[in-house]
C-alpha cells in the first residue's frame, strides 16, 4: 500500500526535482564560479557574494524598503477584505471572492501601464483634483516615486493576499466569534486572535507571497519607479546582457537569504503572540 502511494506522488516529485531542485543546485554552484573571457571557470570562491553584498547594498536596501511595506499593507488589506467576505457580507461574500479572483486574469503589463496612466501628471487622480480646484498643479510624487510603486504593487498583489487569508478563515466558525463577543471581547481582541493565531498560516502565506513577488520584480520598478532601481533590475542584465551568470546567481541567492531571514523574523514575532 505504501509503495502504491509512493508511485502516485513520484511524477510530482520528479517534476519538482527537475524544474526546481536541480536548477537551484546548478545556479548555486555557478554562484561560486567566476567568469573569464565570457566563459564559466570552475573556481570555487565567495568573491561574487562579496561583490553582491558590498557593491549593491544600497539597492538591496531600496528593494526591501519598498517590498516590506508593500507586504505589510497588502496583508492587512487582504485580511480585512477576507474578514468582510467571510463574516460580514453573507451571501455576497462569494461574490467578493469571485471579484478578487477575476482580477488575476487581467494582464500584468496592462495593470502596470494602467497605473502609470492613472498616476501620471495628466492621469485621472490629478485631473479630478485639478478639476475641483483642490490642487493647482499636478502631484509629482505619485509617479516615478516609491509611493507610486507601493500603490501599484498593492493593487496587483491584493488577490494573492486575499486567497490564502480567506482559506484560513474558512476554518474559523462564526459561533467562536459570537462566543468571544458574548464573553466581553472587544473588536481588537477578536481581530488579534484571528490575525495572529487562528489565521496565522494564511496571513504568513500572504506576507510571503507579497514580499517575494515584490522584491523579485524588475518590470514595475522600471515602468513606475523611474530612477528607483530594484535588485532585479541589476540581476536581469547579468544573465542576458553581460553574461555574468556567477554574479547574477550570487545576487539572487543573497536576495533569497535576506527574504528568508525576514520571513523567519516575522514568523517568530507571530509566535510571540501565542498564549502562555
Amino acid at each position: 500500500m505504501k509503495n502504491r502511494s509512493f508511485l502516485l506522488v513520484t511524477p510530482a516529485i520528479a517534476v519538482f526535482s527537475l524544474l526546481f531542485v536541480l536548477p537551484f543546485i546548478y545556479f548555486f554552484l555557478i554562484s561560486l564560479w567566476k567568469i573569464k573571457f565570457f566563459k564559466l571557470v570552475r573556481d570555487f570562491n565567495l568573491v561574487n557574494y562579496e561583490k553582491a553584498i558590498f557593491n549593491y547594498i544600497e539597492i538591496f536596501i531600496t528593494t526591501y524598503s519598498v517590498s516590506i511595506p508593500v507586504a505589510i499593507i497588502t496583508t492587512v488589506i487582504g485580511f480585512y477584505y477576507s474578514y468582510l467576505a467571510r463574516f460580514k457580507t453573507g451571501k455576497f461574500g462569494s461574490l467578493m471572492i469571485f471579484i478578487a479572483l477575476i482580477t488575476l486574469f487581467g494582464g500584468y503589463l496592462m495593470k502596470i501601464y494602467a497605473w502609470k496612466t492613472i498616476l501620471g501628471n495628466e492621469g485621472i487622480i490629478n485631473s479630478i483634483l485639478i478639476y475641483f480646484h483642490i490642487i493647482k498643479e499636478p502631484l509629482s510624487f505619485l509617479l516615478y516615486t516609491k509611493h507610486g510603486l507601493v500603490i501599484t504593487f498593492v493593487h496587483f498583489l491584493l488577490p494573492f493576499s486575499i486567497l490564502p487569508t480567506y482559506a484560513a478563515m474558512r476554518g474559523v466558525n462564526e459561533i467562536e466569534l459570537d462566543s468571544m463577543k458574548d464573553l466581553g471581547a472587544k473588536f481588537y481582541h477578536v481581530h488579534f486572535m484571528l490575525f495572529f493565531q487562528r489565521c496565522r498560516t494564511g496571513v504568513l502565506a500572504s506576507f510571503v507571497f507579497c514580499l517575494l513577488i515584490t522584491s523579485g520584480d524588475y518590470i514595475t520598478p522600471y515602468l513606475i519607479g523611474g530612477k528607483i532601481t530594484f535588485i532585479g533590475n541589476m540581476i536581469a542584465p547579468k544573465f542576458g546582457q553581460f553574461f555574468d551568470w556567477p554574479g547574477g546567481s550570487a545576487m539572487s541567492f543573497t536576495m533569497l537569504v535576506i527574504s528568508i531571514s525576514i520571513i523567519l523574523i516575522v514568523s517568530f514575532l507571530f509566535k510571540l503572540t501565542d498564549p502562555k
